[in-house]
């Protein structure tokens, strides 16, 4: 792969795994729009550390909370508010992993990856977290949130393995459903994405292991080092932007796109 096409692969993961706008979606339509040969499972699990890196520094506070959650609940505590966070983590993430899984045993995976399917679903899921941001309630923060809650955004999370959804777009749509303050419903957003990008990466990762080389290895990390700046500089400023903007211009962007992709993919 070239440098540029390295650049591009980890420019788009690290600018869209976090805003709501679909990265997997774009990283689909990158070969489909430009003739470029897919990056392949090498630079997809070398863009997905980079992006993992970034937000577990944005997010160390919380990171390291449910880190220590993590040691409270294999001792047995759990009426912490450490514990409670990783907990409700583990559960957020257990239904993705598992459809995930069955997508991938089923070969369906493969077979949504088309132009007409991203085109849908960033159209439908578009206009969805829109009635979600405006009608939702600003009721509750990142701190009110339970375990019952937990299960119904990781639910909405597994709907993200269709390609063009956005698993952070899909997940702030559940936390402003279920009246979670803009920035507070980003940031459980982003805290679900570790241990989901964490389960990616291990499944993605168990299939290259054995046919990586020295070249796919120099240009992972190269990929890897360029998502993290990527992928850092979209979190500050969606974190910053959400302060007083809503998430209206990410809807407008996945309906423009959307709308031009089903025309591409039905002309």
């Amino acid at each position: 792969m070239t440098l540029f096409h390295l650049f591009l692969v980890a420019v788009i993961q690290g600018l869209t795994e976090f805003l709501p706008i679909s990265s997997s979606g774009h990283l689909i339509l990158l070969p489909e729009l430009t003739g470029m040969a897919d990056q392949g499972q090498v630079i997809d699990v070398a863009v997905h550390i980079g992006t993992l890196g970034a937000v577990v520094l944005f997010f160390w506070r919380d990171v390291r909370a449910a880190l220590i959650g993590t040691g409270q609940l294999a001792t047995g505590q759990r009426d912490t508010a450490e514990a409670r966070l990783a907990l409700g983590l583990i559960l957020a993430t257990i239904p993705v992993i598992l459809f995930g899984l069955a997508l991938k045993i089923t070969g369906l995976d493969e077979q949504m990856r088309s132009m007409a399917v991203i085109g849908w679903t960033m159209l439908i899921f578009g206009l969805i977290l829109y009635w979600a941001d405006q009608n939702g309630p600003e009721t509750l923060v990142a701190k009110d949130w339970s375990l019952r809650h937990a299960l119904i955004m990781g639910l909405w999370q597994a709907i993200a393995l269709i390609p063009g959804t956005s698993r952070s777009g899909i997940t702030i749509t559940a936390a402003r459903y279920l009246g979670y303050e803009r920035s507070d419903a980003a940031r459980l957003s982003m805290l679900m994405s570790i241990p989901t990008i964490l389960a990616s990466g291990v499944l993605l990762g168990a299939e290259v292991i054995a046919t990586a080389d020295a070249e796919s290895a120099k240009n992972g990390a190269i990929a890897a080092a360029m998502a993290f700046v990527a992928a850092l500089a979209a979190l500050a400023l969606m974190m910053r932007l959400l302060r007083s903007v809503s998430f209206t211009p990410y809807v407008i962007y996945r309906v423009i796109l959307g709308a031009i992709l089903l025309v591409i993919a039905y002309t």
